[in-house]
């Protein structure tokens, strides 16, 4: 994974919601913490070109967002917050044939990579019931399968487990970390992330530390009181 902020300003109604960000990524596993406001999901969207600078550029793997990046959401996946935002097709098993569409494969190797897929996750079980019939852990797993199932190099996750219990939470990042893909992963729960290899912490539309975990989640929650 490599991917280069330069100079990135966001602005939401000539307001700065990021200012100024330049930074490398380049390890394989990133946490982004920070406050509600802060700026961390606005980051996660710059990641795979859902979101185009105003100013500066953003390159993943030399693929600039701004004009390449069609290309660039082919290798950067993104895992939503809610589920249901994610979740488009009656059943499971027609929610994940949905992202091979594009790759012009057979239904016979369609239908073995979704089994596979399924069976990856714990979810075989789910193929033909109603997704939006599943429960929130439940759905937070098929929209992962549905991403990964395209073989993402970098997987972008924008605070994964915030709408579930702990138990599901739990597990969808047991998954994540098991996951060969590079990933960033943005969230408030920050003891999610001690074995990551570095984190960045966002305040007020800037990077404010990057370091170690251990360090950087003292330096978050010394902000906190």
């Amino acid at each position: 994974m490599n991917i280069i902020l330069d100079h990135v300003t966001v602005r939401f109604q000539d307001l700065p919601v990021l200012s100024n960000i330049s930074v490398s990524l380049s390890e394989r596993r990133i946490g982004v913490i920070g406050d509600n406001g802060s700026g961390k999901s606005t980051f996660a969207r710059l990641l795979n070109g859902l979101l185009i600078p105003d100013e500066g550029t953003v390159t993943v793997d030399g693929l600039c967002t701004h004009d390449k990046g069609n290309v660039v959401r082919r290798h950067v996946g993104f895992l939503f917050q809610n589920p249901d935002n994610q979740i488009v097709m009656p059943t499971v098993s027609e929610d994940l044939a949905l992202g091979l569409k594009p790759l012009g494969l057979s239904s016979v190797e369609v239908n073995e990579r979704v089994v596979s897929m399924l069976e990856e996750f714990g979810l075989l079980h789910l193929q033909d019931r109603s997704a939006h019939l599943l429960s929130g852990g439940e759905k937070q797993l098929v929209s992962l399968a549905g991403v990964m199932i395209v073989r993402p190099n970098i997987l972008v996750c924008d605070e994964p487990t915030t709408l579930l219990d702990r138990r599901n939470a739990t597990r969808v990042m047991r998954l994540i970390s098991s996951l060969a893909c590079s990933v960033v992963t943005i969230t408030h729960q920050v003891e999610k992330l001690v074995n990551y290899d570095r984190i960045l912490v966002i305040s007020n539309g800037s990077i404010s530390f990057d370091g170690k975990p251990s360090e950087a989640i003292t330096f978050y929650e010394s902000t906190q009181v």
